[in-house]
Formats: C-alpha cells, sequence, structure tokens
C-alpha cells in the first residue's frame, strides 16, 4: 500500500517536474507569487487542492493531466521514444542506441558546411560567367 501512496503523492509529481525542468524552487515560489517555504510544503503534500494544482500546473508549463499522470517510467519511456529504429537495438522492451548520439550532430554540422561552400562556389562561379 506504501507503493500506491507513493506513485500518487503529488508533492512529489510536483518537485520531480520541477526538477527535470531544471526548475529550483525559488523560481517555482517566484512563478507562484509565493516564497520556497511555501514551495517546499506543497511538494511535501501527499494531496492539493484543485485549484492550486491549476496554478503549479500554470507555473510549470505543465497540464494538471500532467502533474497527476506522471511517472518516472513514464519519462523514460517518452525520451525513449524519440528514436526511428534505426541504428537501435530493442532488448526487454527499451531501445538502446548503437551510436554516438554526438557524432550525428557533427556529421550534420559537416554536412551544413560543405552546403555552404558549395554554394559559395557556385555563386562565385556565377559571378565570372557574368
Amino acid at each position: 500500500m506504501s507503493t500506491a501512496t507513493k506513485s500518487n503523492h503529488i508533492g512529489r509529481k510536483i518537485s520531480r517536474i520541477r526538477e527535470l525542468k531544471d526548475m529550483k524552487q525559488e523560481a517555482l515560489a517566484q512563478a507562484l507569487g509565493t516564497n520556497q517555504q511555501a514551495v517546499s510544503i506543497i511538494e511535501n503534500s501527499e494531496t492539493l487542492d484543485e485549484e492550486k494544482l491549476i496554478e503549479v500546473a500554470k507555473a510549470l508549463g505543465v497540464t494538471v493531466e500532467a502533474i497527476k499522470n506522471f511517472s518516472d517510467e513514464g519519462v523514460i519511456n517518452y525520451f525513449n521514444s524519440f528514436n526511428d529504429n534505426k541504428g537501435s537495438i530493442y532488448a526487454g522492451g527499451q531501445h538502446y542506441c548503437t551510436f554516438n548520439p554526438l557524432d550525428k550532430v557533427i556529421e550534420l554540422y559537416e554536412r551544413l558546411v560543405q552546403a555552404e561552400k558549395d554554394k559559395v562556389d557556385y555563386l562565385e562561379k556565377n559571378q565570372k560567367d557574368k
């Protein structure tokens, strides 16, 4: 029963969403027009009235449903869903990258640089022809 209570602890869900957004309690407090101690009380509360939950959701930039349905497992699944299965291995319900994402960024950058070089060459050639 304690795990069911933990998974429905609205304050912990608010805390995790705030942390995932790299937001400090002070920043959330400012967005709510309150102080850090009040945010701490909210995050330690097992339940929250609907009006306050709406305010917190707005301050965090999420929906009330996102807070109510939040789970760490859901976040992991959400981020794991951003691949197209090319270059990944599916094992035990999880996708694992088989490439370094930084390599893909570098590859894209090199293609953009090459495209710019090609454009300059094309423009210089057209200038000489005139």
